[in-house]
């Protein structure tokens, strides 16, 4: 049976991602999360009322210890299942001008994006190799691409996701193993301040801020055969804001 596992999939962007995933392809989907069981219980019931299977992985992304020790025990668990699409979508924000930022925030946002993509790559990535076949979609943002002022931790961690997405494309691409990042501009999540919607509108030439939806038919596509030869890409999805 295909899987896909997606970090981070209990809420926003990630629960988009892992009901397209589902309807779309079809998918078992490993909805990954660290904290918030109930928003986790319900993107699994949804899922499951339109058809869908999937179940749910709890998991910290930058504790290497626990997600190979998660991972580990349901691939012993699942022998026959393959997880053909990896989505590194798990992140946190701290934002801060840097001069004042706590060594602590820094290390967080860089541990969950970067660290974590590390860590549960690692561990889908050699049955990957093995079968010769896998998607890895990395969810990076407009933060790291252009630089946002306040965000100087949050912008280097998506930063480094690009850079990452771009090196390992290139490793294992003969594998028929694509690898590719998405970077959302302003999206309708909980990491968005709706406080000042208006003054980001200001900026976006589409007029409006995107929906967690439109990221994940996007991710959709790169999931599929149908974007077989797209690797080692950054697809911005922005509403023109920055290309």
């Amino acid at each position: 049976m295909d899987c896909t596992l997606i970090t981070g999939g209990s809420k926003g962007i990630g629960r988009a991602i892992a009901l397209q995933l589902a309807k779309e392809h079809g998918f078992h989907v490993l909805i990954n999360y660290s904290s918030d069981t109930k928003a986790a219980e319900a993107t699994l019931k949804e899922l499951q009322a339109q058809g869908g299977t999937g179940e749910l992985l709890r998991f910290k992304v930058q504790d290497k210890a626990e997600v190979d020790r998660i991972m580990m025990e349901w691939q012993g668990n699942n022998p026959t299942k393959f997880i053909r699409v990896l989505v590194n979508n798990a992140g946190i924000k701290r934002d801060g001008l840097f001069m004042w930022m706590p060594e602590n925030d820094w290390d967080d946002v860089m541990d969950v994006s970067v660290k974590g993509m590390y860590n549960v790559t690692q561990c889908v990535i050699r049955q990957m190799l093995r079968r010769r076949a896998g998607r890895i979609v990395n969810i990076t943002s407009l933060s790291g691409l252009k630089g946002l002022p306040g965000q100087t931790n949050y912008s280097a961690a998506k930063a480094a996701m690009v850079g990452a997405t771009k090196a390992l494309a290139q490793e294992i691409g003969k594998r028929n193993i694509t690898v590719n990042a998405v970077a959302p501009g302003f999206i309708k999540t909980d990491m968005v301040d709706v406080k000042h919607e208006e003054e980001y509108l200001k900026h976006i030439p589409a007029g409006r801020i995107g929906t967690p939806e439109e990221v994940a038919h996007l991710v959709s596509f790169l999931a599929s055969d149908r974007a077989a030869y797209i690797n080692g890409e950054v697809i911005h999805i922005n509403g023109g804001l920055y290309s």
